[in-house]
């Protein structure tokens, strides 16, 4: 069996049993999924109004749901990433990676297993919370097909981006609950970016923190992408984002699981 088979075959057993365990300990997706969706509600239908005045689309809740989704899609991506790092770190801590290394299977399907299977949780997530943003009001009848695949192409980019950080950060961590912790500034990052109002609305000291982040650059291409806003130099730098983020992730994790134990 070939280098490249062996490999594939192990990620797929790996991804099989990391698909099995959300399914069985569903409690912590759930419980991710739940963060976004309630920004979502809170934001749409307490300050729905206000904010859409804010923003001068006049006090229109509508208006006010188009411009908030796209953010809260990209947040709902950093929330399930979350439990990827915790997940990660309870294999690491619990003893089974141990085994794993003693067993004649590809050494890096562990953590391929996890990526692929967070990835695709996260597409599931955002499209349940996609489905909740269209029954409350979110429209996006402009977009073209090529724009929806652009759309969504940069969602499982950024999703795999962030999955490589938590994996990172989720074998550094001594234990779950410190995973957890580690990888909270994946939610905290999308309040200070341009999700929930422009960064022109902030004041003059706060913008760079806004702007020079990966949510900021992505919310405004998919912003664009779906309601046809300007997208000027924001598209390049998502992807950009992106790639340095999956670079960065996936030679940190790499570092890091193939030392020695200790």
């Amino acid at each position: 069996m070939s280098h490249l088979t062996l490999a594939v075959r192990d990620s797929s057993t790996m991804l099989r049993r990391n698909l099995l365990h959300a399914r069985r300990y569903p409690s912590m997706t759930l419980n991710l999924l739940l963060t976004p969706v309630m920004l979502l509600l809170l934001f749409v239908y307490i300050f729905g109004d206000t904010m859409s005045a804010g923003i001068g689309g006049g006090a229109d809740r509508s208006q006010y749901v188009a411009y908030l989704v796209p953010g809260i899609l990209l947040m709902t991506i950093g929330s399930t990433t979350i439990g990827t790092a915790v997940s990660v770190s309870n294999d690491m801590t619990e003893g089974i990676i141990a085994r794993f290394r003693t067993m004649a299977i590809h050494r890096g399907s562990v953590i391929i297993g996890h990526v692929i299977g967070s990835v695709l949780q996260s597409v599931i997530s955002v499209v349940v919370v996609g489905a909740v943003a269209v029954a409350i009001g979110f429209r996006s009848t402009d977009a073209t097909l090529v724009e929806w695949l652009a759309a969504f192409g940069l969602l499982v980019l950024f999703a795999t981006a962030l999955t490589w950080i938590a994996v990172g950060m989720g074998l550094v961590s001594p234990n779950a609950e410190a995973a957890g912790n580690n990888a909270m500034p994946l939610i905290f990052l999308p309040l200070i970016s341009s999700a929930f109002v422009p960064v022109d609305a902030m004041p003059g000291w706060f913008r760079p923190i806004a702007e020079y982040q990966p949510f900021t650059p992505a919310i405004e291409t998919l912003r664009g992408l779906l309601l046809g806003t300007e997208i000027g130099q924001n598209g390049w730098l998502a992807v950009a984002w992106c790639l340095g983020l999956a670079v960065l992730g996936y030679a940190w994790s790499k570092s890091v699981f193939n030392r020695d134990p200790k």
